[in-house]
């Protein structure tokens, strides 16, 4: 039985809790990113051992989102959200007393875990507590944190880190899950869901966790152990390839799978989950790509590098309350569409702009007009993957695409860091061929160099940092080229989406 939708105050308290939990789960997955070189340093790492301070609390992120409808059953998804919100905190301070870096993985381990179940569990007991009517405002609502807080995270990272104790990157989070437990605990009085006693899928989440865990470890260190070159790599990646595809066979085959794949037998899950996790791959690949790119060819600072990239949170912020109001009159699909165009608009649009005396506006523009891109791609693709779905399974199939969104990310960020790479290598031994005794081009520049006060050792440093600054724009452009076309192909897909896309819960309850 369904329990009565909340309405007023109530109702806005409980949107407010659940999207601040969101917003602190996604700060927390790129605040640290731009404080690294700070942490290793203070902790006596160097900067690739200091990843790890990410990489961890990925991995266990990736683990733990799965298992939360499993977990949801047997607790009930309001008790389940209250206490991952309170561990969250908790692990939070630990991390920020960390004195080493072995002690700060440990807790970033602990906080990875913790912290799974916060998207999904925020994502359904928003829909299960809304009136059917209102559920597509919701959603645009909540939809609006996991825009807002990438953008948030470097810059706030880079400010903190610049000014203040690293630990406090972790610190910030206790005030918030506090607010957040102490909202719900009000709101969402007497609405726990219905609990059953589960056996646990023990062998399923065994192979989840080493086929995942061995998956993220080989992404992120891949490109440090130069891949298939290294047998760490092909090691990790056979134990990943075998635990994976035995952990498909086993949960299709188990009564009560850890991971429900049943779920992708409904094809608008099914379109929705590929078309946001391919989407999401090429978004925070981009995400991490940008601050990298001008930080390193520009100069740029952490800060300035967070704020280039800032304003793709302000279109979304605007554009998500009229989207949610109008949605029941607009088919997903359009917005769906309309957003890949622009997503491929402003990649292609980067491509042309980036070039070595490219200022603050020609990166932060395209940034900006890609809020239309995200304000109508994180509400629309949520309502096509549960639309349909009962009540009793969207824990389940929020968990899912958020694993397979998270899971999507991890793979961007190593693929575009590696690809960037080794096209900028590939770039600058091609470039660096022109620079010889019997190209008059190059002669005339180390003339002019020489004028300017530079001997030929100089002259040549400079030279070989304007060519590794250039590989590195070609590079990031080739890889604008290819998000572009590969948006433009998604649009295809989408329209296999089936309606009506009545947000799940309702099951057709937007009738009532």
């Amino acid at each position: 039985m369904q329990q009565k939708p909340l309405e007023g105050a109530r109702l806005a308290w409980m949107t407010v809790a659940l999207a601040m939990a969101t917003f602190m789960q996604v700060l927390d997955s790129t605040i640290a990113n731009v404080a690294i070189p700070t942490i290793s340093g203070n902790l006596g790492a160097s900067n690739s051992q200091g990843t790890w301070v990410i990489t961890s609390f990925g991995v266990a992120n990736a683990i733990s989102i799965p298992i939360t409808g499993w977990l949801a059953k047997r607790f009930g998804e309001v008790r389940l959200f209250l206490w991952s919100t309170a561990l969250f905190s908790l692990a939070s301070w630990l991390c920020g007393i960390s004195s080493s870096l072995e002690m700060l993985i440990f807790f970033r381990v602990l906080q990875g875990v913790v912290a799974g179940p916060l998207i999904p569990l925020s994502q359904s007991l928003l829909l299960s507590n809304y009136p059917p009517a209102k559920r597509n405002m919701a959603l645009a609502m909540w939809s609006m944190t996991v825009i807002v807080a990438p953008i948030c995270g470097p810059i706030l990272g880079g400010y903190i880190s610049d000014n203040y104790h690293w630990g406090w990157i972790f610190f910030i989070n206790i005030p918030l899950a506090a607010f957040v437990v102490l909202i719900a605990m009000q709101t969402l009085k007497g609405r726990e869901t219905r609990t059953e006693i589960r056996p646990i899928d023990t062998i399923g989440l065994i192979l989840l966790t080493v086929g995942v865990g061995s998956l993220q470890v080989m992404l992120d260190k891949g490109k440090e152990l130069d891949w298939f070159n290294s047998n760490e790599i092909i090691v990790l990646t056979v134990v990943a390839v075998i635990a994976l595809a035995f952990l498909i066979v086993w949960e299709l085959t188990d009564d009560h799978p850890v991971v429900d794949l049943s779920l992708f037998k409904s094809r608008n899950f099914t379109i929705g989950t590929l078309c946001t996790s391919l989407a999401y791959m090429l978004y925070f690949g981009a995400i991490v790509l940008l601050p990298q790119l001008l930080q390193s060819v520009f100069g740029y600072t952490a800060t300035w590098a967070g704020l280039a990239s800032a304003p793709v949170g302000f279109i979304p912020i605007l554009l998500s309350p009229i989207i949610g109001r109008f949605a029941p009159k607009l088919d997903m699909r359009r917005l769906v569409t309309f957003s890949f165009i622009m997503y491929a608009v402003c990649f292609y649009w980067r491509a042309y702009t980036f070039e070595p005396s490219m200022d603050f506006g020609a990166s932060a523009w395209p940034q900006f007009i890609q809020g239309f891109a995200v304000g109508c791609f994180f509400m629309p693709l949520t309502t096509i993957t549960l639309a349909g779905l009962p009540p009793e399974r969207l824990a389940a199939a929020s968990s899912l695409t958020n694993f397979c969104r998270t899971l999507a990310g991890s793979i961007g960020t190593s693929i575009t860091t590696t690809l960037w790479e080794r096209r900028e290598a590939m770039h600058h031994s091609q470039l660096a061929e022109a620079v010889n005794p019997y190209n008059p081009l190059a002669q005339q520049m180390y003339g002019e160099l020489e004028k300017m006060g530079m001997n030929s050792s100089q002259s040549s440093a400079y030279l070989a940092g304007q060519i590794t600054n250039q590989g590195l724009i070609i590079a990031a452009n080739e890889i604008f080229w290819i998000s572009a076309g590969v948006f433009l192909a998604l649009l295809v897909l989408v329209w296999f989406a089936k309606p009506p896309f009545t947000t799940a819960g309702g099951g057709g309850g937007g009738a009532h």
